[in-house]
């Protein structure tokens, strides 16, 4: 990975990500945040079903769009993060980088987590 793109995912925090339709098979591209913490880049949304969470548990491969300080297309895979350990040092480290951490037990319970695992491009 080039120095912006190391650097994009350093500071930045939207994205957008481009999934396949767990249904229709369709591409579908929506704006999110992501969270670089010290165990990885995550996806993480609000407690509730998500689409796109749906979509990456069909289909893992997807597509990190860096928008932000730089552009790239990043070819990834989502790693759904299900185990209550992991999940639990995640929300810790999340929440308060986002001013949530009074929403810890509701996040725990019911929040979608993917660990992102950029794939190589060679």
């Amino acid at each position: 990975m080039n120095a912006d793109i190391e650097n994009a995912l350093a500071h930045d925090r939207t994205v957008d990500i481009t999934t396949i339709g767990r249904r229709s098979g369709s591409p579908r591209r929506l704006e999110i945040w992501f969270h670089n913490l010290d165990s990885g880049i995550y996806i993480s949304g609000l407690p509730g079903r998500r689409g796109w969470y749906a979509n990456l548990l069909e289909h893992p491969d997807f597509t990190f769009h860096v928008k932000e300080s730089t552009q790239a297309d990043l070819p990834a895979r989502a790693q759904p993060v299900t185990e209550p350990g992991q999940r639990a040092t995640v929300l810790a480290e999340l929440l308060p980088k986002i001013g949530r951490m009074s929403e810890y037990d509701d996040w725990l319970a019911g929040s979608p987590i993917v660990e992102v695992e950029f794939l190589d491009t060679k």
